[in-house]
């Protein structure tokens, strides 16, 4: 009769010892965020944070509300106007509905949660997927990001955009409605169009037509309910870039503001617009052809490099818009790169552009070695695309070899 292995009833009982305990990873990491956004928010009231672009969008909320001019007004001490598509402001009308305080403290409350489902995205990108400790501790951290800082500190919705962007290019391909997201971002805001031109270019038709319809969509829906405003957007004030702000402040983070600075010209015209043509032409290429050449199903390097080419080709690219850099920085940690990600944050946390003088039109007076502290952004994103193109030589080579080898082992 053969042998079998009879488990005794006593090693089915329960182990009447306690477990060892385990470091209180969750509790560390979620003390750690509530004590990091405790002190973003006691600064914020230190320095009695106006959150003026929320107190726009408030107002362009007010505008539709009321039947008021869209284009015509301008709020706060700076005189800002409203800036983005008619579908955006309609977006807005819920501002309206609680007194400012309760507002910002909404919006604080509401940046800080879509930076952690920013974070969790970043992680999908990046092929992982977030523990709650993890994602806890990495939101934290990036609330002091600059760009982060500054978007929680003006009431900034580039978190939202991100989100609504990166969301959409990290779902399965083939997955329904992929691509009503990017087209809604980009009728919200209009610079995620680079993400639907990156998608026509890498042959992905089908998700760059919806995105197209979407972005359709949200033009006439702003036009049916604001005929008046439709029209003196899409036919004027779109192309009314000095409305933003002025180009050539240490805010600006473009190759725009670089070249203006550098020049020392509130006006760099055709000096700024030649190279940043071929800025977009060659990084959406890099872009298309980093997509093709890694045959990553996740996009990674694609996405990153179609976002750092919008964000240095936007005639404005406020700092607070280089949200980026956390998933740049995501990615850099999961494919093994710590050096490159330890110098990415330092850069996006050293604020340095604003320890220069930039009162008035200092900024435009800057000396030639404060340059590169005035325009950290830009020139760490032309670096990013020169890496890409490196790459993809090294790449080109690799793949000759490969094949030899291959070719002899066939043989």
């Amino acid at each position: 009769m053969p042998n079998r292995t009879v488990s005794s009833p006593r090693a089915r009982l329960p182990d009447p010892r306690p477990p060892r305990s385990r470091p209180p990873r969750l509790l560390l990491s979620v003390s750690l965020l509530a004590v990091s956004f405790s002190s973003l928010a006691a600064l914020c009231l230190l320095l009695h944070a106006p959150m003026a672009d929320l107190l726009v969008y408030r107002a362009e909320g007010e505008a539709v509300v009321h039947g008021g001019d869209l284009y015509g007004f301008t709020v706060t001490r700076w005189r800002l106007p409203a800036t983005y598509p008619p579908f955006a402001a309609v977006l807005f009308v819920p501002t309206t509905w609680i007194p400012v305080p309760a507002l910002k403290v909404t919006f604080l409350a509401g940046n800080a949660l879509l930076l952690a489902l920013l974070v969790a995205l970043s992680a999908r990108l990046a092929g992982r997927t977030a523990s709650l400790p993890v994602l806890c501790a990495a939101t934290a951290g990036a609330l002091w990001l600059e760009p982060v800082f500054q978007t929680l500190l003006f009431g900034q919705i580039n978190l939202a955009i991100a989100c609504l962007v990166l969301w959409d290019l990290t779902r399965p391909p083939g997955a329904r409605a992929r691509g009503v997201a990017l087209g809604i971002a980009t009728g919200i805001k209009l610079t995620p169009a680079v993400f639907i031109a990156y998608l026509f270019l890498t042959a992905r038709r089908k998700e760059a037509a919806v995105a197209t319809a979407s972005f359709a969509g949200t033009a006439l829906l702003g036009a049916v309910l604001l005929p008046s405003a439709g029209v003196d957007f899409w036919t004027g004030r779109l192309f009314e870039t000095g409305r933003v702000g002025k180009a050539w402040i240490v805010d600006n983070q473009s190759l725009q503001g670089l070249t203006a600075r550098a020049l020392h010209t509130a006006t760099p015209g055709l000096t700024w617009a030649v190279p940043t043509a071929a800025v977009a032409a060659t990084g959406l290429w890099l872009a298309s052809r980093t997509h093709r050449v890694d045959h990553d199903p996740r996009d990674r390097w694609g996405i990153l490099v179609t976002a750092f080419t919008a964000l240095l080709i936007s005639p404005i690219s406020w700092s607070h818009h280089w949200v980026w850099c956390v998933p740049l920085l995501a990615v850099l940690l999961a494919t093994g790169r710590p050096r490159p990600a330890l110098t990415a944050a330092a850069l996006f946390t050293a604020r340095s552009m604003w320890l220069l003088p930039h009162e008035g039109d200092l900024d435009l007076r800057l000396p030639w070695w404060q340059q590169p502290l005035a325009a950290p952004y830009p020139l760490f994103g032309l670096a990013l695309l020169t890496a890409a193109a490196v790459a993809l030589r090294r790449a080109g080579r690799a793949q000759p070899s490969a094949s030899s080898s291959s070719a002899s082992t066939i043989r």
